[in-house]
């Protein structure tokens, strides 16, 4: 099913770069809405997994890769590989976001969990145990399609037009609440190229020096709120050194463990 590690590693670092580039970057963008956030995300899982599936696999995200080593599909070895370059290239291409788009102003589709969402006459608070539930369930359906439309090879519909289909129906139901990341790479890169960690939930929080920087632009935009909700950057080195020295993770990491 794989190729040499190395061109494996190569082909999941440029499909991450592209996840994150083209899904993060729409939702800085946000002109096509939450449905066009969603079917960007999921139209690149659709294409790369075509392109490389016979590589690497396609993965693309540390979460799905921790589900397939669990599932015994994929050696130790290989699989903390894949999730150090997928994790490169989530934030590699973030930094390109904020290169082409002048800056990290549009807050370069970082996720957070919704504070004052209004639907009809409700208004939606997503605390960090809702939205790690919410994480784990979407998750769950994500590595479902990866393991039994794309691994088993038994679907009756090609496996890439599967998972990637999944990814976009998660978005549209989860991405107003938490973002829908699903993926560790996704949260992380726009996460550091912002110096946004306030919803990086591993971190304790008095260890979240993004707090004050606000709600994403993706969500910000929804609401019909500015985008410069989000605070400037600190230096992209002390950012790196911030959360790695602090022991920053990311709760779709945890999810996938509990599933």
């Amino acid at each position: 099913m794989y190729h040499k590690l190395s061109t494996s590693l190569l082909a999941e670092f440029i499909g991450t770069f592209a996840l994150i580039f083209i899904g993060a970057g729409a939702g800085a963008l946000g002109q096509g809405g939450l449905v066009g956030v969603a079917f960007a995300h999921g139209l690149v899982i659709v294409g790369f997994a075509y392109a490389y599936g016979h590589i690497s696999g396609t993965h693309i995200n540390p979460a799905v890769t921790l589900g397939v080593w669990t599932a015994g599909k994929i050696d130790t070895g290989r699989a903390l590989s894949y999730i150090v370059f997928q994790i490169a290239g989530g934030i590699v291409a973030a930094l390109a976001l904020s290169w082409v788009l002048g800056g990290t102003g549009t807050g370069l589709g970082v996720t957070a969990l919704a504070h004052g969402l209004q639907v009809k006459d409700v208004t939606i608070n997503i605390t960090p145990a809702i939205g790690v539930v919410l994480e784990a369930i979407l998750t769950f359906f994500l590595v479902n399609a990866v393991m039994n439309a794309g691994i088993s090879g038994k679907a009756s519909v090609p496996g890439g037009l599967a998972i990637g289909l999944t990814l976009t129906f998660c978005i549209l139901m989860g991405g107003p609440l938490t973002g829908a990341s699903l993926n560790p790479a996704r949260s992380i890169g726009p996460a550091i190229a912002t110096g946004n960690f306030a919803d990086l939930w591993g971190l304790p929080p008095g260890a979240r020096p993004g707090r004050r920087g606000g709600r994403p632009a993706v969500q910000a935009r929804l609401r019909g709120a500015s985008a410069q909700e989000i605070a400037p950057p600190a230096p992209v080195l002390s950012r790196l050194a911030e959360f790695f020295g602090r022991g920053g993770s990311l709760f779709p990491t945890t999810c996938t463990l509990l599933l």
